[in-house]
């Protein structure tokens, strides 16, 4: 699952991402302080019944967003003979449940709390015969009180989208989420990971109406009342939560990899771009299958795109559903390079081998689900788009877990939680992502892979842990791997590594100084040291093992660089201590993005200096987009010697580079110059199919001529997304009026949650600044509700507010005292919701 907490950490930038970070941090801190919840060990469920085959006949009342449903669920004592069986169903009404005895329902007593029925069976059963309940139901997810998270924003496990049709351009579609108990809200059923059962789904609909579900599609009914009977078979073991069903207007393209159907269902609007969004799923199909040694174990795979989605992309069995961000248009998809969508594609398909395949056997040991989904990520990435956007993928996710603080307090796998969603954290993705890279890089790929195929194929269709991962890991290299396991997968934090230098010429040694400075455990790492001296480079392997450790390295002259940490796999906050003439040295001679990226990051801050300013510029060609990028945007264009060097630079990337955010990004570095000779530039960048490209484009024109951006702003109005949807929004925050209202308003309300975070400045300076009383009050409206709905991330609560408060002071000034007074009442609203 790519699930909210994650996505927010792309959606909110610069100091939202920190403030969201740190209060949520906060929050947990005193959660974990307060909660005697988090005392609790959470032991994997005892496996009183076994689920064996679950089958489900379901139709639904758009009207009132009930499911009923009449369910045959065959079971068998796990081992000790029992006579009695519970139930998790969330919020329904059970009008029957009965043993099937030979072929006939004999009614049996159960009484139910509204989350769990406990039922009393016929008789004592033994775990060498099965026994079939019928059970008869109305799912009412609309009524049920569930709890969503900063994971998954809700859990009532089936949706309802649009159901009366009358939500303008929003489609009618009914979906379902069962990660991580919500299975259990449309069906009866054992819903807990470490349960596997066959199932047979079948759907009643509207005939205008497509369906998917797990497995192959047996067979399609029409029943002559404006009506159509689907039946999908999963004949392979699977966990509840893992079962979807979706039901909509979608158009369906198809695909193949080998002999196996690869779906695609999207709405209409975007069918037609069905193979740019998903096709490179066979590739992947392939490449994973050869990495792991495990065919893709499904009959198919398709992919559905659905509206309103709960959380980011969800890996059902054989049939993962995504929310609305991977798919685009031809012109939005030129700007997207290994962005989330694509990242998202390969994550959730991994997750068919590492989650459904084998299955985490408590919420507890996630990793094995998401760690290696995470990790997929930048296995894809380097296969397919090279090792420097690999790292880059990676580098951003070690980022965003060094970025919590409180992240280094727990453990991969946790016995210990508030709520089992607390779970799907930066520890859990990024971090465990970062491990598995780390023991890839110590094992060597060839024990590595070989280790996750013996874990596929030794605990296939069944529920796995850590220990079994370091088992099959120390089967395949012959290595004892418990200090690696207990350091990473059952202790906290991450190094904080001091490097200092020293060399003495008398003696030609080169002395590394390394010192672990964080709290809690001693962490033992293993690394390469790479001395580069007299035109050469020689690699050390060496092991730090203590707090502090002394490395000496007899070198003929001194060296021009030591680079510790050659392979850049360490997961920790390193701290170095090198010269600007070690990292010009660096980014020309060492060979890998953060090599480049680390002198980069050194050279911001040095542009007064030679050095620095040698790195930059040479930067600015670097063989890689996002470095490019990056040192456009870190150069310091009031420094002279800079600006002259850079100029032309920034002029021939902003027209010619082969990137079209490269482009963007060079542009928009020559609109805050505001010289008058860009306007050319500017105006030719105007015509590029790049909506990023022409974003930039139009905030330079807006820089120069404020007036002249607003007429070209509204003809743009009619084909925009993405980075020019904000520069025109940008545009109207300045010198709109209320003729530019419904346009603003209409893209915030219409944006998920990526989007909303990206327009939300400028739609809050617009609701401050517009002409209209009225549409203030719509604009208050809805800043409101984004408050209120996306708290949960800890630090965008009080970002609204202040969002509001400033909104209240500039209508106050404008002698608007109602929409004032409204600003007022939402900012309390804001910081009052619970």
């Amino acid at each position: 699952m790519i699930n909210l907490r994650m996505l927010s950490a792309i959606a909110l930038s610069g100091t939202i991402a920190l403030s969201l970070n740190q209060s949520y941090a906060q929050d947990t801190a005193t959660k974990v302080k307060q909660d005697p919840l988090m005392k609790i060990y959470r032991a994997t469920p005892p496996k009183i019944n076994d689920l064996v085959h679950t089958k489900l006949d379901v139709r639904f009342d758009y009207k009132k967003r009930f499911m009923y449903g009449k369910e045959w669920v065959t079971l068998r004592p796990h081992f000790y003979p029992t006579d009695t069986l519970r139930l998790d169903a969330k919020g329904m009404d059970l009008n029957n449940i009965s043993v099937v005895k030979n072929g006939k329902n004999v009614p049996l007593k159960f009484t139910y709390d509204s989350l769990t029925v406990a039922i009393q069976l016929d008789k004592v059963y033994h775990n060498n015969e099965t026994y079939t309940l019928y059970i008869n139901y109305t799912s009412k997810p609309n009524l049920l009180k569930a709890k969503g998270s900063a994971a998954i924003n809700d859990a009532k496990g089936l949706y309802f989208i649009n159901p009366d049709g009358t939500e303008k351009d929003k489609p009618t579609q009914i979906w379902t989420q069962g990660e991580t108990e919500s299975s259990s809200a449309w069906f009866p059923t054992i819903d807990k990971p470490e349960q596997k059962t066959t199932d047979e789904i079948i759907m009643t609909v509207p005939v205008k109406y497509v369906t998917l579900s797990n497995g192959r599609l047996a067979s399609q009914k029409l029943n002559g009342d404006g009506t159509r009977t689907d039946d999908w078979k999963m004949e392979l073991p699977h966990s509840p939560y893992l079962f979807m069903m979706a039901v909509g207007d979608f158009k369906i393209y198809h695909d193949k990899w080998r002999n196996k159907e690869v779906n695609y269902y999207l709405e209409p609007k975007y069918a037609p771009y069905a193979k740019e969004i998903f096709g490179m799923t066979p590739e992947l199909i392939e490449f994973y299958s050869k990495t792991l040694g495990v065919d893709f174990p499904w009959n198919k795979y398709s992919q559905i795109v659905v509206r309103d989605y709960v959380s980011g992309a969800m890996e059902n069995t054989s049939a993962t559903l995504h929310g609305v961000y991977v798919q685009g248009t031809h012109r939005e998809l030129i700007d997207r390079y290994y962005d989330a969508g694509r990242s998202t594609i390969a994550h959730e398909l991994f997750h068919q081998w590492f989650g459904d395949y084998v299955t985490c056997e408590s919420w507890s040991n996630l990793t094995v689900n998401e760690s290696f989904a995470d990790f997929s990520e930048m296995l894809w990435a380097e296969h397919k788009y090279g090792k420097d956007e690999a790292d880059a993928h990676s580098y951003d996710a070690l980022s965003n877990y060094l970025a919590d603080p409180e992240a280094a307090t727990k453990n991969l796998v946790r016995f210990h939680y508030d709520d089992k969603e607390d779970v799907f954290d930066v520890v859990t993705y990024q971090k465990g992502g970062r491990i598995l890279n780390m023991l890839r890089n110590y094992l060597g790929d060839g024990a590595f892979f070989k280790g996750l195929s013996i874990y596929l194929k030794t605990n296939a269709f069944k529920n796995g842990e850590a220990q079994q991962l370091r088992l099959a890991l120390e089967e395949a290299s012959g290595l004892d791997l418990n200090w690696f396991f207990n350091q990473w997968y059952y202790g906290a934090g991450h190094p904080v590594l001091n490097i200092n230098y020293k060399w003495d010429d008398a003696s030609k040694t080169e002395t590394v100084y390394l010192s672990q400075t964080q709290d809690g455990q001693t962490f033992k790492l293993p690394m390469a040291v790479d001395i580069y001296a007299g035109g050469k480079k020689e690699r050390h392997k060496v092991w730090m093992n203590d707090k502090a450790d002394t490395l000496i390295f007899h070198v003929a002259t001194k060296p021009d660089l030591v680079n510790v940490d050659g392979d850049k796999t360490l997961l920790a906050l390193k701290l170095d201590t090198r010269t600007i003439d070690e990292y010009v040295f660096q980014y020309f001679n060492a060979p890998l993005y953060l090599d480049r990226y680390e002198a980069i990051d050194a050279a911001a801050n040095k542009q007064t200096e030679a050095g620095g300013r040698k790195i930059l510029i040479a930067a600015l060609k670097d063989k890689y987009y996002g470095l490019r990028i990056k040192a456009i945007k870190s150069l310091n264009m009031k420094n002279d010697d800079i600006h002259n060097a850079a100029l032309p630079i920034l002029a021939s990337l902003a027209q010619t580079d082969e990137n079209t955010l490269v482009r963007a990004a060079a542009l928009n570095v020559l609109a805050k110059l505001k010289a008058s000779g860009n306007m050319d530039i500017f105006k030719q960048a105007l015509s590029s199919q790049s909506y990023a490209i022409q974003g930039a484009a139009l905030n330079g024109i807006s820089q120069l001529d404020p007036a002249q951006a607003l007429p070209i702003a509204q003809g743009l109005e009619k084909d925009n997304s993405g980075a020019l949807s904000q520069a025109i929004v940008s545009v109207y925050a300045e010198s709109g009026k209320s003729a530019q209202w419904p346009f603003i308003y209409n893209k915030f309300i219409d944006a998920d949650i990526s989007g909303k975070f990206a327009l939300i400045r400028n739609f809050a300076k617009m609701t401050g600044n517009v002409d209209s009383p009225a549409d203030a009050q719509q604009g208050i409206e809805q800043l409101k509700q984004a408050g209120i709905k996306y708290k949960i991330f800890g630090g965008v609560g009080p970002f609204i507010t202040g969002l509001l408060n400033d909104i209240k002071d500039k209508r106050t000034k404008l002698g608007d005292t109602v929409s004032a007074k409204a600003a007022e009442d939402a900012a309390k609203a804001v910081s009052d919701a619970k």
